[in-house]
């Protein structure tokens, strides 16, 4: 009996060991930095020297989704990535409301708490919205923005945000989300041109920052604003003139099935003059085609 209550002991302490060191040190090998919000904890990495390139992620990703970019421009540049509540290696606070408009929020008190200036902003998916968001709070701290697949527009009318918020709303939408940790498992790899290009060991960074039930509401809650802040981003769309003047590079995914090339049709409309690149990549640009980006966005910088 006493041998086998100590054996349970050793496999729940690595249990516990495991779960605080699933992190790839050699893909991710930053220190990691904490800055405190009422609702909790917020993770973020703080590399190099020189004028700031600010990285802002979507979902299911964390600032590992930029792990590369880190590691080049953090050479030339002071490179910040943070990791919204919910998500990566920052608390997962269910008090929190997850809305993109909340989130937006944090971003721009961590702007302001770190007082960055001459900031080139890189969005991605729901960070397009959080990062301009908190862009158009601080317009005057804003350089020059870069945009991965994005939008910033009302999406009440669009019929395949509302098949999303439907799905989301059934009690199925919430066990898949909840119990079956689906948007990293599952729509993560869908969103992949190739899906080869997804390693094992790569698409584990994205799924273990959600291992249980408890810690996958900022992945349901973040989906259900797709549809459930419509307004709010229709609010953004319209002040983007604050931020319209300023150099603008769009690099878009071709392929992705999720925000497609029609999306792009109305980002060029509205922003004319911005220096666009298409690849024939999905939807996480950075994880298929990261060599052609990041060489895209070393020339922008270099202007």
């Amino acid at each position: 009996m006493k041998q086998l209550f100590t054996i349970s002991i050793l496999v729940i302490m690595s249990l516990s060991s495991q779960s605080q060191n699933w992190v790839d040190t050699q893909m991710y090998p930053f220190q990691s930095r904490y800055y405190s919000l009422p609702e909790g904890n917020m993770h973020y990495v703080d590399e190099g020297e020189g004028d700031v390139i600010l990285f802002v992620h979507g979902t299911p990703t964390w600032s590992f989704l930029y792990r590369d970019f880190i590691k080049e421009f953090s050479k030339t540049n002071r490179c910040i990535a943070m990791d919204h509540l919910g998500f990566g290696l920052s608390d997962k606070p269910s008090s929190f409301d997850g809305k993109p408009e909340s989130h937006a929020e944090n971003l721009n008190r961590f702007i302001q708490h770190l007082n960055l200036q001459n900031v080139t902003l890189v969005v991605h998916d729901f960070g397009g919205p959080i990062g301009l968001g908190a862009a158009l709070e601080n317009t005057e701290r804003i350089k020059q923005v870069v945009m991965f697949n994005t939008w910033l527009w009302e999406t009440e009318s669009n019929e395949a945000a509302q098949k999303v918020d439907k799905i989301l709303h059934s009690g199925l939408g919430k066990f898949m989300y909840l119990r079956l940790n689906f948007s990293p498992k599952v729509l993560l790899k869908k969103g992949f041109a190739n899906k080869k290009n997804l390693s094992k060991a790569v698409h584990q960074q994205y799924i273990k920052p959600f291992p249980n039930k408890e810690s996958r509401y900022g992945l349901l809650n973040i989906g259900l604003s797709l549809l459930g802040s419509s307004d709010w981003y229709a609010q953004q769309w319209q002040q983007l003139d604050k931020l319209e003047d300023l150099p603008w590079m769009i690099i878009w995914g071709n392929q992705d099935t999720f925000i497609t090339p029609k999306y792009l049709d109305k980002w060029t409309s509205r922003l004319p003059k911005a220096e666009v690149h298409r690849l024939e990549s999905g939807h996480f640009v950075q994880e298929e085609s990261t060599l052609e980006a990041i060489n895209y966005l070393k020339a922008f910088l270099e202007k």
